[in-house]
């Protein structure tokens, strides 16, 4: 079974529904698999549930909760996983999302990381064999502006055996006068 670290960002009911809305029609791979997610730590099967979980608490340790806004939705690499892929981007929060990604990808995960594929956090809403489909549902997206806001306060650790998905342990993000004790 391979685990992996993912964020469910918390946004307004109205908002939630709205990237699902999009998914339920876009992303047959993963709609019914997963709920909208960033990836912070990609799928592994080299480390163990218990070794991932006592990780990243170490590594969130003092990790303050943060604010995401997405206002574009970007075409994503068509090479990756064989499919063109359609993805919402914080405008902000993107340098929580990359901080917290390059703190659990030391220690214990510092040889997982790839280094072939740029960390561009995101939630995916579609995906396609030919990337013409999923521009078509960027430019939809992108033709009239909006604002989604939603915050990281969590990680949850997953295991996924290649059918379902399972929440092995939801950890919360720390208090953010923990931050000072970090940057001592």
């Amino acid at each position: 079974m391979a685990v992996a670290v993912v964020n469910y960002p918390a946004l307004r009911k109205e908002d939630f529904e709205w990237i699902q809305s999009i998914r339920r029609k876009n992303d047959p791979l993963y709609y019914k698999l997963i709920q909208p997610h960033f990836a912070v730590v990609f799928p592994t099967e080299k480390i163990s549930e218990g070794m991932m979980i006592e990780h990243v608490k170490r590594k969130i340790a003092g990790a303050p909760p943060f604010e995401v806004v997405f206002r574009c939705a970007l075409l994503g690499d068509p090479s990756f996983q064989g499919h063109a892929h359609a993805y919402l981007v914080p405008d902000e929060g993107f340098s929580g999302l990359v901080r917290l990604h390059d703190r659990l990808y030391t220690g214990l995960l510092a040889g997982e990381l790839r280094l072939d594929l740029p960390f561009i956090p995101h939630v995916a809403v579609a995906n396609a064999p030919k990337p013409e489909d999923c521009k078509v549902v960027v430019d939809v997206i992108n033709s009239k502006p909006f604002e989604l806001r939603g915050r990281v306060e969590t990680l949850d650790v997953i295991g996924y055996d290649g059918e379902r998905v399972r929440t092995v342990e939801r950890m919360g993000l720390g208090d953010p006068s923990d931050v000072q004790e970090i940057i001592k």
